[in-house]
C-alpha cells in the first residue's frame, strides 16, 4: 500500500551496495516532474525517480546536507534514496534520519572517500586533481550554490575525516597526524572531535584541547598547579566509557576519541554552571574581578539563559580578612581551591583550606594560620571569581578601563615577567606574565609594591650648583647638562682622574653608553676608573622559589657592562678617601652602604671638583650633586634588564616620565656630545638603537663557536621585540 513505509531501500550506485534504512511516511504528493527545493543554502534540483544517482553523488549530499537543517536532511534522504518525487506546490513533511541512518551514510562516505584516494594514490593524480576528485564530483547540487562551503567539508570549516580538507593527499594520513612507525615514543596520537591529533605524552585532555584550539570550560584547573577535577566543569565524552569524564585529570593516550562539541557534553556544561551559580551573589557591578571573571565568561561561552532559582540564597561571611593583604568574600566562592593549592605548592605553607560541607563549605584560614606567606597575592591572580581580593587595589580601579604593557619587575635579579596596568597615567597594579623559564606563572608580594616607587620622591627636574648640600640652580636638562660638559673638561684638562659609577638600578642601555664615553674619555688620555653600584643584598628575603637577596634588577648586566676591571663601592669610598677622584659621574642614584656608613660617604664626595648624579628618586646622594639630572624609573622608558641567569628581558614604556626625566641612555649621550667626545653614534639615539648597536658589539667581540660560554650570550642572543601599543584590558582577554 501506498501508505506503508518501505523498510529498506538500496541507493542505486555503482559504488556501494550499503543498504540504507530510510522511512518514507505517508501524505506526500506525488508528480511526475523534477521539483525544485529551497533551503536555507539556497535553491538546488531534487532528482526524480527515474533518475540515477551515483556514488560520487551522494558523498556530497551527505556530508553536507545532513549537517544542515532539518529541511535540507529530508531532501539529502530523498536524494540518496532516488525513490520519491517531490511536487514543489505541496507541503512537504519533515523527515529526521536515525543516528544508525546518518552513522552508516557516513561509513558509505568515508569508504568511497578511501577508495577514490587510493585511486588517485595508484594513477599518480597531482594533489590539486585529487582534491577535485574528493571534493567537487561533477553533476553535486549543492557544490554549484553560491557562498556554500565545499561539499567534502561542513560549514563550519573543520574538514571532514576522509576529505581533501583534512589533509590528505595521494591517500596517504591527515596532516595532523604522524605515522605509528615515525612516531617518537614520547608522543600519543588520538582523535579530538574527530581529527587526530599528537600531543606529548602525560598530556592530559583538557591541555591537549587548548593546544589545538579546542575550548573547553573550567574553573579549577591551571597550568601551573595540580588537577584536582572538583568543579566538574571541563567534563568531555570519551568513546567507551559510559560516563563523561573531567578532561583535566584524564591523560591522552593512543587511539583514545575525544568528543568536546557533543548535546550530552554541551548540557553537562550548562547544568555544572548552573550548580555553581546556584548560590553565587550575582553582585557583579560592585566586585572587583568584573570584567576579567571566568565565570563571567563562561556563562556567556556556554549558558546565557535565564536563573531559574526562585528562592533564597545560601549567605555566607563577607569582607572576611584572611591576612595583611587579601579579603574573602566567602558568599562568591566556588570551592574551585587554587587559592589552597598555591600556598600549598607554590609558597610551600599550608595556610588555607576548606571548612565544613555541602552548600555550607567555606574557604578558611588552616588554624593557628593567617594568609601572609611571601607568594599570597597569586592566590587572588588565580581566583576565577571575586572571593579573594587584593587590599591594595580594592574598589580602586574598574579594570576594564585599565591598559596592560608587558615589562620585567625591578624587585631583584631574578627578573619575573610582569604586565604593568596603567591609566590616567598612573600604574595601577603589576601582575605575573607567565615564562617557564623565569617565574613561570608567579611572582612575590614584595615585587607587586615595587610600582609604588614609581611616583614617590620623584627628580623631575635638573639643577645644578655647589653641592655639598646647599640649593641649586633649577635649569633644563641641557642647560645642565652643558655645565656638567664644562666642568668636566676642566678636570680633563687638569688631568684628573674620572670615576664613572654603573648602577644595578640602571638599564644595560643607559650602562652601555656610559661603556662607550668611558672608552672615548680613555682615549683622549684622560685616567678613568669604572665602579659598580647599587642597593644593598638582603639575605634574610632569599628563598628557594622566586626572591633573591640581590635587590638589583640589572646586577649581571652592571657587571659585565663595566667590565671586568671595575671596581667595588668598598673602592671606591677607598679611592674618595685617599683623594685619587677628581671627578664622579653616577649613572644611578643607589649606594650600597647602610645607613651608619651613608653620612661619612657624603661627606667624602664634598671633596670632589664635579659630582654628577643621574637620579630616578631623591635621596641623600642627590643632595651632595653638583649637577642633579632626571632620569626615568623603570617603568617610563624602554630598555632591558639581564636577570641572574643571563637572560636580556625587555621593558616597555608604560606611562610618561616625571617632569622633564629623560632615560639614563639619553641623558648620557647627550653629555657625551656636549663634551666634545662624539656625535652621531648609533648608541647616541634611542634606546632600541643603542642596544642593536650593543648587540652588535658584542656579536662581533665574541667568536661564533664560543657564544655559547660567553657571559656575553645573553646579550647576543636576546631580541628587542616588536613594537607593542598598550592594550586595553577589556580586549586583552589576559585576566581571569
Amino acid at each position: 500500500m501506498a501508505d506503508e513505509p518501505k523498510k529498506t531501500t538500496t541507493p542505486p550506485s555503482a559504488g556501494s551496495a550499503v543498504p540504507i534504512p530510510v522511512p518514507v511516511f505517508s501524505g506526500l504528493a506525488v508528480s511526475t516532474h523534477v521539483a525544485t527545493r529551497r533551503t536555507i543554502t539556497g535553491s538546488y534540483p531534487v532528482p526524480g525517480a527515474r533518475t540515477a544517482i551515483s556514488g560520487e553523488h551522494i558523498k556530497p549530499t551527505i556530508a553536507e546536507a545532513l549537517r544542515e537543517t532539518a529541511d535540507a536532511v529530508q531532501e539529502a534522504v530523498r536524494e540518496l534514496t532516488g525513490q520519491t518525487r517531490v511536487d514543489s506546490r505541496a507541503p512537504v513533511a519533515i523527515l529526521t534520519p536515525t543516528a544508525a541512518q546518518i552513522r552508516q551514510a557516513d561509513q558509505m562516505v568515508h569508504a568511497q572517500n578511501q577508495a577514490a584516494a587510493q585511486a588517485a594514490s595508484s594513477e599518480k593524480v597531482g594533489p590539486a586533481m585529487a582534491g577535485s576528485m574528493l571534493g567537487s564530483p561533477l553533476g553535486s547540487p549543492l557544490g554549484s550554490l553560491p557562498g556554500s562551503a565545499p561539499a567534502s567539508q561542513p560549514s563550519g570549516g573543520a574538514p571532514t575525516s576522509g576529505s581533501a580538507g583534512a589533509g590528505t593527499t595521494q591517500g596517504g594520513p591527515p596532516a595532523g597526524s604522524i605515522p605509528p612507525s615515525a612516531r617518537p615514543a614520547d608522543l600519543v596520537t588520538f582523535k579530538l572531535d574527530g581529527k587526530e591529533v599528537t600531543v606529548k605524552k602525560g598530556t592530559n585532555v583538557l591541555e591537549a584541547c587548548l593546544q589545538h584550539g579546542t575550548d573547553v570550560s573550567y574553573f579549577c584547573y591551571h597550568a601551573g598547579l595540580s588537577a584536582p577535577a572538583v568543579c566538574r566543569q571541563c567534563l568531555v565524552e570519551v568513546v567507551g566509557q559510559p560516563k563523561l569524564v573531567p578532561s583535566c585529570f584524564t591523560p591522552a593516550a593512543d587511539k583514545m576519541e575525544v568528543v568536546t562539541t557533543s548535546e550530552r557534553v554541551r548540557l553537562a556544561r550548562q547544568q555544572m554552571l548552573e550548580f555553581t551559580l546556584l548560590n553565587h551573589p550575582v553582585d557583579c557591578p560592585i566586585c572587583d574581578k568584573a570584567g576579567e571573571c571566568t565565570l563571567q565568561k563562561m556563562f556567556m561561552d556556554w549558558d546565557g539563559t535565564a536563573s531559574r532559582i526562585e528562592f533564597e540564597k545560601v549567605h555566607k561571611p563577607k569582607s572576611v580578612d584572611l591576612g595583611p593583604t587579601i579579603v574573602l568574600d566567602a558568599e562568591r566562592c566556588i570551592l574551585c581551591t587554587r587559592c589552597i593549592r598555591v600556598c600549598d605548592e607554590v609558597a610551600g605553607q599550608h595556610q588555607l583550606e576548606m571548612a565544613w560541607r555541602g552548600d555550607r563549605e567555606i574557604l578558611v584560614v588552616a588554624p593557628g594560620q593567617v594568609l601572609d606567606n611571601p607568594y599570597s597575592l597569586n592566590t587572588v591572580d588565580v581566583c576565577p571569581v571575586g572571593a579573594l581580593t587584593s587590599k591594595d587595589f580594592r574598589f580602586r580601579m574598574r579594570v576594564w578601563e585599565l591598559y596592560t604593557v608587558n615589562s620585567v619587575c625591578p624587585g631583584c635579579a631574578t627578573g619575573c615577567n610582569i604586565e604593568i596596568h596603567h591609566a590616567q597615567g598612573e600604574v595601577w597594579r603589576l601582575v605575573p606574565r607567565e615564562n617557564p623559564e623565569v617565574n613561570k606563572f608567579w611572582m612575590c608580594d614584595e615585587g607587586r609594591f615595587t610600582y609604588k616607587e614609581v611616583r614617590q620622591s620623584r627628580v623631575a627636574g635638573a639643577r645644578f650648583g655647589q653641592g655639598r648640600g646647599l640649593p641649586g640652580q633649577i635649569a633644563s636638562v641641557e642647560k645642565a647638562v652643558t655645565y656638567a660638559a664644562e666642568r668636566l673638561q676642566r678636570v680633563r684638562a687638569a688631568g684628573g682622574t674620572v670615576g664613572l659609577v654603573f648602577s644595578a638600578q640602571a638599564q644595560n642601555e643607559g650602562l652601555y653608553a656610559l661603556l662607550r664615553t668611558a672608552e672615548l674619555l680613555a682615549g683622549t688620555g684622560t685616567q678613568v676608573v669604572r665602579y659598580l653600584s647599587g642597593r644593598a643584598p638582603r639575605p634574610e628575603r632569599q628563598d628557594k622559589i622566586l626572591r633573591s637577596a640581590d635587590v638589583n634588577p640589572n646586577t649581571l648586566g652592571a657587571r659585565l657592562l663595566a667590565g671586568r676591571d671595575a671596581r667595588d663601592f668598598a673602592t671606591l669610598r677607598a679611592d674618595l678617601a685617599a683623594g685619587t677622584l677628581k671627578a664622579l659621574w653616577f649613572v644611578g642614584e643607589d649606594v650600597a652602604l647602610d645607613e651608619a656608613a651613608l653620612p661619612g660617604f657624603l661627606l667624602l664626595l664634598d671633596k670632589l671638583e664635579l659630582v654628577i648624579v643621574q637620579a630616578v628618586h631623591a635621596t641623600p646622594l642627590t643632595q651632595r650633586a653638583q649637577v642633579l639630572l632626571p632620569a626615568g624609573s623603570w617603568a617610563e622608558v624602554d630598555g632591558t634588564f639581564t636577570n641572574n641567569k643571563g637572560l636580556v628581558q625587555r621593558l616597555r614604556r608604560s606611562v610618561a616620565p616625571a617632569g622633564d626625566a629623560r632615560p639614563h641612555q639619553e641623558i648620557v649621550a647627550l653629555l657625551a656630545q656636549k663634551a666634545g667626545l662624539t656625535a652621531g653614534q648609533g648608541w647616541q639615539g634611542t634606546p632600541r638603537q643603542a642596544f642593536l648597536h650593543m648587540r652588535a658589539a658584542f656579536n662581533a667581540d665574541v667568536p661564533p663557536d664560543a657564544v655559547a660560554t660567553s657571559p656575553l650570550r645573553g646579550f647576543i642572543q636576546a631580541e628587542w621585540g616588536r613594537e607593542a601599543p598598550p592594550l586595553q584590558l577589556r580586549f586583552a582577554h589576559s585576566r581571569g
